[in-house]
């Protein structure tokens, strides 16, 4: 076949593909009908990473699979999002402004069909959650160079938000801009994080460029097109949406640099079997009493994978623990712990039980 000859089977292709999604989308909205005679919330993340499962599964048993493996979840992520769409509305609220790496952990999470609202402020994200007015929050827990974020741990405490889900996406900081060369930068804006997290590379490519603080890295890629000479270090999502060019990628100085997002609903997940559970405790002010609560996990065989402490925001230097521990809280032991830690501090707030990333 030549080439006309194989664009013209694509053309066809493409067409059976639309007339499967039609499909596809008819069955959506027919479960949509059913879900709202029932108590059962429209978006299922669950099912959706048992979907991926299959569907690299699918691919892995392949001999010589022709469709790229690592485009199956993106490809798949946007079809599932446009079925939901038409099951019903989904409104997710993230911390903005729009072309941060909330917003593209918040579109990793729920694909380009979802409703977005940004917020200025992490309280924001929880009070839209609390208040129903989104359905999904999606703010930043941690970062692997930074530590955890203080504002989001402190309303986890303060509210009755619930972690739904985790996940952990790859923070790539890029040079953007629409300058032709290096040499036509004169300056660079970026969050004061960014620019630390690109300090070496700065000093060495870009010595002479003024660095300029902006309130957001979304800001800073607004700010450098409209510009002329300057760049911004930000996403490839904040190059997209502000016009400007990829100049260079992945500038952060430590290329192992992750943030792990957590999503927020009034509900978390049901055990999948491969979960992970975030409670909050307090001990009473005396000698070993957070020894005694460890050795409670310890005797139980649970792995505690984090454990960070944060003032109760209720009194003078009392302070609470923020835990991390493998399994859900509706598995035996987990239960039987709780419990027992219930019965040895004098606080304790489940903050979710959720699937763990993949």
């Amino acid at each position: 076949m030549d080439i006309d000859e194989l664009r013209g089977r694509i053309d066809a292709i493409d067409l059976e593909l639309l007339e499967l999604l039609e499909q596809r989308a008819s069955c959506a909205k027919q479960i949509g009908a059913l879900k709202r005679d029932t108590t059962r919330t429209f978006h299922d993340p669950e099912r959706e990473a048992a979907v991926f499962d299959r569907l690299e599964k699918s691919v892995d048993a392949r001999a010589e699979p022709a469709f790229p493996k690592s485009a199956v979840r993106g490809v798949f992520r946007e079809v599932m999002s446009a079925c939901l769409s038409v099951e019903a509305k989904i409104t997710v609220a993230y911390l903005g402004p729009p072309g941060t790496f909330t917003h593209m952990a918040a579109r990793s999470a729920f694909g380009v069909a979802a409703t977005y609202a940004d917020t200025s402020t992490i309280a924001g994200v929880f009070d839209a959650v609390t208040r129903g007015s989104a359905d999904y929050g999606v703010v930043p827990m941690e970062n692997s160079s930074a530590g955890g974020v203080t504002y989001t741990l402190d309303c986890l405490v303060e509210t009755d938000a619930k972690i739904r889900r985790e996940l952990v996406l790859d923070v790539s900081q890029c040079l953007l801009s629409n300058a032709a060369e290096l040499t036509e930068i004169r300056r660079v804006y970026s969050h004061p994080q960014a620019l630390s997290q690109c300090r070496e590379w700065l000093e060495k490519h870009l010595p002479t460029a003024q660095l300029v603080v902006s309130p957001s890295t979304s800001a800073a890629a607004r700010e450098a097109s409209s510009d002329p000479g300057s760049a911004a270090v930000a996403s490839h999502l904040a190059a997209d949406l502000f016009g400007l060019a990829v100049i260079r990628q992945a500038i952060q100085d430590r290329q192992e640099n992750a943030t792990r997002f957590v999503v927020l609903s009034q509900n978390d997940a049901p055990a999948t079997g491969n979960d992970r559970t975030t409670i909050i405790f307090s001990t009473p002010h005396e000698q070993g009493a957070l020894r005694r609560v460890l050795e409670l996990f310890d005797s139980a065989g649970i792995n505690l994978s984090r454990i960070e402490s944060r003032p109760s925001q209720r009194e003078l230097w009392e302070y609470v623990f923020v835990t991390d521990i493998e399994g859900h809280r509706a598995d035996p032991r987990i239960y039987q712990a709780l419990q027992a830690l219930a019965s040895a501090c004098s606080m304790v707030k489940v903050l979710g039980s959720y699937p763990r990333a993949t």
